[in-house]
């Protein structure tokens, strides 16, 4: 017979089959959160490279959508970021299809990052954390390091908006669409792999 373990009253083998389905529940969810973000842009991607930047907008606009739907659907919730860059995906994407300008949709990375600076670089001026708001159920961090934490993404945010802005005017479109893809990601990637220092020196216990 196999001894319970004192803290969950179970034995060891569920707790262990617990965890394992635990674990493997929360590494679906992040590949499902990957493939939202990075599907429409690697799709965006090939189709630039194939058809042009007009085209490839508009199916960009139609990938976006669906990622969002699969999210709802599978995860039951869209994350904020990736709602608010679909939004001005088809609002700046509708303008450069409808309009034939390609200069909407390299418009969108610099407002989108600059209004996400905005929000928490101001909310911080005004005494608000927001990404406290948004991540508080998943990361439990000391005020301090909120304010830490929100000041440093609201300036990469800045950082992004500027780099776009000096991709977009000074290389050739398809630079820009490959740099966005291949740049923007790994970028942000390494800047929050480099914010790991900083949550467990404020990890609230």
């Amino acid at each position: 017979m196999s001894e319970l373990d004192p803290k969950s009253g179970n034995p060891p083998v569920a707790d262990a089959a617990d965890a394992s389905h635990d674990t493997l529940r929360f590494d679906r969810k992040q590949a499902i959160k990957l493939a939202v973000e990075l599907g429409p842009l690697i799709v965006f991607f090939i189709a630039n490279s194939r058809l042009g930047i007009i085209p490839g907008t508009a199916i960009f606009m139609v990938t976006t959508v669906i990622a969002l739907a699969v999210s709802r659907a599978v995860l039951g919730r869209i994350p904020t970021m990736p709602l608010v860059s679909g939004f001005f995906v088809l609002v700046f994407g509708g303008l450069t299809v409808w309009l034939q300008d390609d200069h909407f949709i390299k418009l969108k990375p610099t407002i989108v990052n600059a209004l996400f600076a905005t929000i928490l670089l101001g909310g911080l001026a005004m005494g608000q954390t927001f990404l406290k708001i948004v991540f508080g159920d998943v990361m439990r961090l000391t005020e301090a390091g909120w304010k830490q934490l929100t000041l440093r993404w609201g300036l990469f945010f800045i950082a992004l908006a500027v780099l776009n802005e000096i991709v977009w005017r000074n290389f050739s479109t398809d630079f820009w669409v490959s740099f966005k893809v291949f740049g923007i990601m790994p970028l942000t990637l390494v800047f929050a792999l480099s914010q790991v220092g900083l949550l467990q020196r404020h990890e609230q216990r």
